[in-house]
């Protein structure tokens, strides 16, 4: 049975968190001059990273347009921000810059976190995110009790157990999500007060 993306925290929905989190915390990066910081001299500029490649590209162009150096044509990505866990490389391209940045914004912290568990450098695996991702959770063991409801087997005993028998069966909940990610049918990552819950099996 599909699952879909779930966001809880104490039973309480957490879209709206996240939906502030793409207003006001934008990815973007400072890329610098290569030229000017060998001649040692810091040149560069904050760049909302949440844009086409060529946009990007044009914007670093006119950075480098600036320099007091004739002719800098190289860059680096010195420092960057609101990409959650995923680390960033001095030279990381500007097209998956520009691929994992247009996710986080649409998306929020959650495509920031599946990036950084896939890898991130095949912009095509960032496509996987809608079908990947089963919601934002206290803990892995809260995600593997809202599965087993949903699948319906708590109800299950309910129906069938008898009632005097009922206080001797239950479901190890906690065995099961430890099986759930030692098995590779989920993985997860911390952040925001909880755990992102991915199936990498889309």
């Amino acid at each position: 049975m599909e699952q879909q993306p779930q966001s809880r925290e104490g039973g309480e929905r957490q879209d709206q968190t996240h939906e502030r989190a793409r207003e006001t915390h934008e990815p973007r990066i400072y890329v610098a001059s290569l030229s000017d910081y060998n001649d040692g001299r810091l040149h560069g500029s904050w760049i909302d990273a949440a844009q086409e490649p060529d946009e990007l590209d044009r914007a670093v162009g006119a950075m480098l347009s600036r320099s007091p150096i004739s002719g800098a044509e190289e860059f680096a990505i010195h420092d960057y921000e609101n990409f959650g866990p995923l680390r960033l490389s001095e030279y990381e391209s500007l097209e998956t810059v520009s691929r994992i940045a247009t996710g986080i914004a649409e998306h929020g912290p959650p495509f920031a976190h599946f990036a950084a568990l896939v890898d991130s450098n095949d912009v095509d695996e960032l496509d996987g995110f809608e079908d990947a991702y089963l919601g934002h959770f206290v803990s892995v063991q809260d995600y593997a009790e809202y599965l087993l409801d949903d699948l319906g087997y708590e109800e299950l005993i309910d129906r069938t157990v008898p009632e005097h028998i009922r206080p001797y069966v239950h479901l190890d909940v906690e065995g099961f999500a430890r099986d759930l990610e030692l098995s590779g049918d989920v993985t997860a990552s911390e952040g925001d007060g909880g755990v992102y819950v991915f199936d990498p099996t889309r």
